[in-house]
Parts: C-alpha cells; structure tokens; sequence
C-alpha cells in the first residue's frame, strides 16, 4: 500500500479469493485486535484502515453480514481488486494498530510502516 502512495490495496494471496473491507471501525478495530494481532510473530500486528470508495463502487458491491447485525462487509472476489482499487477516494489512513490485543501508538506504528 504504501509503495502505491497509500491509494490502492495490494493483489490478494493464493489462499485468498476475496477482500472484505469492513463498514465500520469497531468491526474493523475488533477483527485488528482479537483476530490479527493474536498471531504468531511476524504476523502479530492488526492494523485499521479507513477509506472511501465512489457511490459506483459502492453500488457493485453491496454490503453484506458476516455473523452478527454489527458484521457488515463488502465482498470483492480478488480478480476485481484491480477494479476495486480505482474506485478508491484518496488515500487509504491507518487508523489504529494492535499487538497481542493492545493498542498500539499510531505514531509509532506510523513512522514503522513509512520506514519499512
């Protein structure tokens, strides 16, 4: 992501057919925090992100629930990711980071990712 200037989400993994941005931050946040940041080191950090996609975008992929009422998700099969991505209004923020469920400073989460 940052290598595309923040403005696009990278192709998924083999193992992964779909991207499911999340509608809400504390959907997001509870995902980051109890389900990502829980793993095996190097993959225990979960991160946030917050971004806007066009009303057309929007529209081809309606939302869906995952679970509960407050597990709302859109879901893009990976070989629309391209498409996807070119829907997106700006930049893609990083809101929020956690390891082992604890917040982490976004500051220093930020300059971390910038650096890498």
């Amino acid at each position: 992501m940052r290598d595309s200037g923040w403005r696009t989400w990278p192709p998924r993994l083999p193992d992964q057919p779909i991207f499911y941005p999340v509608t809400t931050q504390s959907y997001a946040e509870k995902i980051a925090r109890d389900w990502n940041s829980v793993l095996p080191a190097p993959d225990d950090l979960g991160f946030v992100t917050r971004f806007e996609i066009t009303p057309d975008m929007a529209a081809r992929y309606p939302v869906q629930q995952a679970g509960g009422r407050e597990h709302e998700e859109l879901w893009v099969p990976a070989e629309n990711l391209g498409a996807f991505n070119q829907g997106i209004v700006g930049q893609i923020e990083l809101v929020g980071a956690f390891r082992n469920k604890v917040v982490l400073p976004l500051d220093a989460v930020k300059t971390l990712v910038e650096a890498a």
